[in-house]
């Protein structure tokens, strides 16, 4: 009887805020699971959001702090309109290849009742799986542009959920740390944490709240002050007051809320590429998204016969030819003794006075690798600093377009102010133009403007497995927590393949020929958990030859037409299964927990399918190399059953028979 009442008594509470906030604006999910209610209480607007009936996040405040004054009070609704959309798009690159997504939309008109009669446009679109808001800045009289110190965007979570999160020390970051699962009431005050963040309610609903379409504007992250979450935003450099400067029209990038009961919605949703623009690039057929090479990670090994190893065409043509070999489609030149390939009189890679992209290191002849690579199918792509790339940017693409490179990482950026995030749009907005893709590294999350932009194939902004060339190694309980927060934005560059897996208690450190832990069958699954467009193959060509599992890795690809979370449990284990063509590929990882798990099939279509299963050895305490892999007939009727080891998982690749 008491639950009955409590339900009533929830039921009521949610019907009577939304009712009240109808009369100024409120707006449901087409399927009517989520509320996003709108209200001005004293002439301050705020919100609230309801999934289910359920109070998810209650009367938060709507607000901006411009140099000139405050727009949070003495607000009025001018006017609103809504309008119920379809929307039709294929992505160049992603976990899907076509989206077809309904949404309802409601923009609501902001005016200052005195003063400056400043008015602000709240744009909301409420989908299925979430909702997104963002302020619009429209041209108007008296006011030709802006000059914003902060959003005053709140998020009042309704009691006491768990979050994980990136707790992170300033604003200028690389975004690489271990993640936390915490109760939002010990979180501590004032401490900036990363997005996306995701929040476990009561009866397993499930909240992530990031960004889409960060485009001239800053970057934002959240904050606990007194006992409620607010958007921050990075300041500017040089001082920490101003975040955003800019003409009208202008406006912010959407907060987004990815919302459900099914954690598995959360990484299916195509919410934040649907909120980005459409393809800006133009015909992108020059585009081939593949595997890549990077010999830095592994210390450039190159075998005993291989004459003057270093920045020079025969240590690149060891591994070209490696690559044309197994199907791997590019080939990355960064270095060689702890020296870039180009010109550079700085240290540690940091560019000195007289850095120049364009000027390759003495016996290193850049057209020389890409003719041959070309010679051979195999794309050529290289390195750099941004702070080296930056000053010689129009040029240096000219340069290497004429060489003939396809790409490049653009390394240590390591900050999301409004100026790093237009220098990062015009290095995809130029280098699309000389046909080049990029991959960005020491840099913020994703926030779906890879539809804008699909010459962007992936991005860091996570700690990855390069760290185990100087420390400890990283673990599959990091792995696990990484696909419940950072990969909820998308790509993510991992410094994947490392082929050399201890037991525990055999790792030391290793600049060369780095260790890793977790299990062969947890390495190969990584490829299909993790979103990336670009994935690596980071060891030396040896490493794989041979080697139990390396099959798998010549034929798994990197973007994807259908994505199915199958099953998981936050930060435990998830199974990913993605579909290429007739094709499926399903990855399963673990934390370092043992788990007998169970993969139900019924995402493939009818028919038999022939499966290459690979499955953790019971003999991987010993060896965490070795694995187990038959080949079977199996229809969507069938279930298969594991036994992941501690640090464990399997894949599947399943085609049609």
């Amino acid at each position: 009887m008491l639950r009955i009442s409590m339900l009533l008594f929830i039921f009521l509470c949610c019907f009577s805020i939304a009712s009240n906030a109808q009369k100024n604006g409120s707006l449901s999910s087409p399927d009517g699971n989520i509320i996003y209610a709108f209200g001005i209480n004293s002439n301050s607007p705020f919100y609230s959001i309801f999934y289910k009936k359920q109070v998810l996040i209650e009367k938060s405040p709507i607000g901006l702090q411009f140099a000139d004054g405050n727009f949070q009070q003495n607000l009025a609704i001018l006017q609103s309109a809504r309008r119920d959309t379809t929307e039709e798009y294929e992505l160049i690159v992603g976990k899907t290849s076509k989206v077809i997504t309904h949404y309802r939309e409601l923009l609501i008109t902001l005016q200052e009742k005195k003063s400056q009669h400043r008015q602000v446009n709240l744009r909301v679109r409420a989908f299925n799986d979430g909702i997104a808001f963002r302020y619009e800045f429209p041209e108007q009289k008296n006011h030709g542009d802006i000059t914003l110190l902060e959003e005053n965007t709140g998020f009042k979570m309704k009691g006491n959920p768990v979050l994980n999160t990136l707790f992170l020390p300033s604003f200028t970051s690389s975004h690489e740390g271990l993640y936390t699962h915490i109760l939002l009431n010990e979180v501590k005050e004032d401490t900036l944490m990363d997005m996306p963040t995701l929040f476990e309610f009561p009866q397993k609903t499930y909240v992530a709240i990031t960004e889409a379409a960060l485009s001239d504007y800053a970057g934002m992250y959240l904050m606990k002050h007194d006992g409620m979450l607010s958007g921050k935003l990075s300041p500017l450099p040089g001082q920490t007051v101003i975040k955003v400067k800019a003409k009208l029209p202008h406006h912010s990038p959407w907060r987004v809320l990815m919302i459900s009961d099914k954690i598995g919605d959360l990484f299916e949703t195509n919410m934040l590429t649907t909120l980005n623009e459409p393809n800006k690039i133009g015909d992108a057929s020059w585009l081939k998204p593949g595997k890549t090479t990077f010999p830095w990670w592994n210390g450039n090994i190159v075998p005993d016969t291989i004459n003057a190893p270093g920045n020079n065409f025969v240590t690149n043509k060891y591994y070209i030819d490696f690559c044309a070999r197994n199907n791997i489609e590019y080939h990355s030149v960064v270095e060689y003794g702890l020296h870039e390939w180009y010109t550079n009189d700085g240290a540690n890679f940091q560019p000195g006075p007289h850095a120049d992209v364009t000027k390759p290191v003495p016996g290193l002849d850049m057209k020389e690798i890409c003719d041959y690579g070309k010679s051979v199918g195999v794309k050529i792509r290289v390195w750099v600093h941004w702070a080296a790339l930056y000053p010689k940017l129009d040029s240096a693409f000219a340069i290497f377009e004429k060489w003939g490179l396809s790409g490049m990482m653009v390394d240590f950026m390591d900050r999301d102010d409004q100026e790093m995030v237009n220098i990062q749009e015009e290095i995809l907005q130029k280098a699309a133009k000389h046909h080049l893709h990029i991959q960005f590294h020491g840099a913020y999350k994703p926030t779906g403007m890879q539809r804008t932009y699909p010459n962007e194939f992936t991005r860091e902004g996570t700690l990855n497995y390069e760290t185990n060339k100087w420390g400890e190694p990283l673990s599959p309980d990091h792995d696990i927590r990484l696909v419940y927060t950072r990969l909820l934005a998308g790509a993510t560059d991992y410094h994947l393949g490392g082929f050399r897996a201890v037991p525990l208690a055999k790792y030391r450190t290793q600049y060369t020929r780095p260790l890793m832990a977790g299990t062969r069958c947890h390495m190969l699954a990584m490829y299909v958990v993790l979103e990336s467009y670009l994935g690596m193959l980071c060891d030396y060509p040896d490493a794989y030859g041979g080697q139990p599992g390396f099959e798998f890795l010549q034929v798994v690809p990197t973007t994807w037409d259908e994505t199915k979370v199958v099953n998981g449990e936050v930060n435990k284990f998830i199974t990913i299964a993605r579909r290429k063509g007739n094709d499926w590929f399903v990855g399963t990882i673990t934390d370092n927990t043992a788990r007998e798990l169970e993969i139900p099939l019924s995402f493939l279509g009818e028919g038999n399918y022939i499966a290459d299963i690979y499955t953790d050895s019971d003999k991987d305490n010993e060896d965490p190399n070795l694995l187990n892999k038959k080949t079977q007939t199996v229809t969507k009727k069938d279930t298969i059953r594991i036994n992941a080891m501690a640090g464990g998982g399997q894949v599947m690749y399943i085609r049609k028979k």
